[in-house]
């Protein structure tokens, strides 16, 4: 790993992580992704009643252990019914400082990653580099966002429009950077 990989990655890691921090913030693109109900209180009231543990619970869901057979009997008991999938925890933790340095690490590590698959291309160009990153931040949105979105029926727009954004960013630096 030469000091290229490392400015490279630290720059473009920060540059990744600005355009998240203002696509969740700021620009609020995530919002259709975190409604407001104005039942919010009753609903965690109730949830504290009934949910002993943190963890992402999906209902109606069989019990553990249960046969086959009786899982196919739920799921035909439930079509047409509601569904939830809900992320419970039974204490808001608002010291966002860790966080915030691991969500800056794994944009450095991949950004590390994207530029050893750009330094594998002969002849880079500025345009290529762009290119490549894009395709590389789609890839992740099909693979992970996209393919929830298919099964939890939820909205992706977002996370598609933060998989070109920042990758375009992020690759407009490293095609100016890396070529220098």
């Amino acid at each position: 790993m030469n000091t290229k990989m490392i400015v490279g990655a630290l720059v473009g890691g920060l540059l990744v992580f600005i355009w998240q921090f203002l696509s969740w913030t700021m620009l609020n693109m995530h919002g259709s992704q975190q409604k407001y109900t104005p039942n919010q209180d009753s609903i965690l009231n109730f949830l504290s009643t009934q949910l002993t543990e943190d963890g992402t619970y999906f209902l109606p869901n069989a019990a553990p252990g249960a046969t086959q057979e009786d899982q196919q009997k739920l799921m035909e008991s439930s079509a047409g019914k509601p569904w939830a999938q809900i992320s419970y925890h039974k204490s808001m933790n608002m010291a966002m400082g860790m966080n915030m340095v691991r969500g800056y690490l794994v944009d450095v590590f991949a950004v590390m990653l994207l530029i050893w698959l750009l330094l594998k291309i002969p002849e880079l160009s500025f345009q290529t580099a762009i290119i490549s990153s894009i395709v590389v931040g789609v890839i992740g949105y099909l693979t992970t966002e996209y393919t929830n979105s298919i099964w939890f029926e939820n909205n992706s727009v977002p996370d598609l429009i933060d998989a070109i954004v920042s990758w375009a960013i992020c690759g407009t630096w490293l095609g100016y950077y890396l070529k220098r």
